[in-house]
């Protein structure tokens, strides 16, 4: 009973770890080729002249590509049905607000919530029984414990790139707004100016001015279009400063007034986060001073003592 336990949990682990495997992957190729490599191929043979079916293009990608990918997408779509949709709302906010990592929709990560418990929690159960000295409260204990850690775990993942992303955005914002100011006093257009923040840096604003101009390219307004970009961050400075453009827009107010206002308001916020994470920092440090550094210098310190305590007392102790 326990071999079949063991195979079943080790199918569970493998499946897991290819999982996350591929959407490491995805991830990484998100920000280079927001195209279908399938078709990205098959235009590349007909501009050579090529005639290769698109099967044939097929075949030629790897097996990931080809086989887990689409497993993958398979179990996202079943779960979906059984998944709340303001849970499914919620998540692809949080994957927008992360920059879509991976271009996975929301009921595919969430379906690898059930592959993180797997591994943390399989994991941990084939090395029980591997051992073959735990007793079974004390499996059931960690075993539930790390598999609680791997479903969340995910979760925390796009936090941390949620927190990524926006303090990215947040360090680098007062130095496009200095650039968009002097584009502006030197009679660019405002639009005009975004192209030239997105064409000097290569970070996640610049990339959001992108995305922002080329949105404006295909007919929407460039009101909307900042909103959006607004939106999909989630960061109040951000927030602040689409607001100050599309008010001083509506009231005719100089432009370059505002965001050189703008400019020295989100210097001194950055300034002052700053200082915040600085004051955060000696707290954060009592938890692994206590549990690390302490218990090492006690060690260290009360060590010899304790041995020449036991010198001294051991032969009326009897030993």
């Amino acid at each position: 009973m326990g071999t079949v336990v063991g195979i079943i949990l080790g199918i569970v682990v493998l499946g897991g770890v290819i999982a996350l495997i591929v959407v490491g992957l995805r991830a990484r190729q998100g920000g280079q080729d927001e195209s279908d490599p399938v078709l990205s191929r098959l235009a590349e043979a007909t501009q050579r002249g090529e005639s290769v079916s698109l099967e044939d293009i097929e075949l030629q990608q790897p097996f990931i590509q080809r086989v887990i990918v689409p497993m993958i997408e398979k179990v996202g779509e079943v779960s979906s049905r059984f998944t709340p949709q303001k849970l499914l709302q919620e998540t692809t906010l949080k994957l927008e607000l992360a920059g879509n990592p991976g271009r996975i929709d929301a009921a595919t990560f969430l379906a690898t919530r059930f592959f993180g418990a797997g591994i943390f929690g399989g994991g941990l159960l084939l090395i029980a029984l591997a051992s073959k000295t735990w007793p079974v409260g004390r499996i059931v204990l960690v075993v539930g414990i790390f598999s609680v850690i791997g479903f969340f775990f995910p979760q925390l993942w796009l936090q941390s790139r949620i927190n990524s992303r926006q303090g990215e955005v947040r360090k680098a914002l007062p130095d496009a707004l200095d650039l968009l100011t002097i584009c502006v006093e030197a009679g660019l257009g405002f639009d005009a100016s975004m192209s030239k923040v997105a064409e000097k840096w290569e970070n996640e604003l610049s990339l959001m001015f992108g995305r922002c101009i080329r949105e404006v390219q295909l007919g929407k307004t460039q009101r909307e279009a900042l909103r959006d970009m607004a939106d999909r961050l989630g960061l109040p400075e951000l927030t602040s400063f689409v607001a100050a453009v599309i008010q001083s827009q509506i009231l005719g107010v100089s432009l370059a007034k505002v965001l050189r206002i703008q400019s020295d308001q989100l210097r001194v916020k950055r300034r002052q986060f700053a200082e915040e994470l600085a004051h955060k920092a000696p707290v954060k440090m009592i938890i692994p001073m206590a549990l690390l550094t302490f218990p090492s210098i006690m060690i260290i310190l009360m060590a010899p003592a304790a041995f020449q305590i036991a010198g001294a007392f051991g032969p009326f102790l009897g030993q």
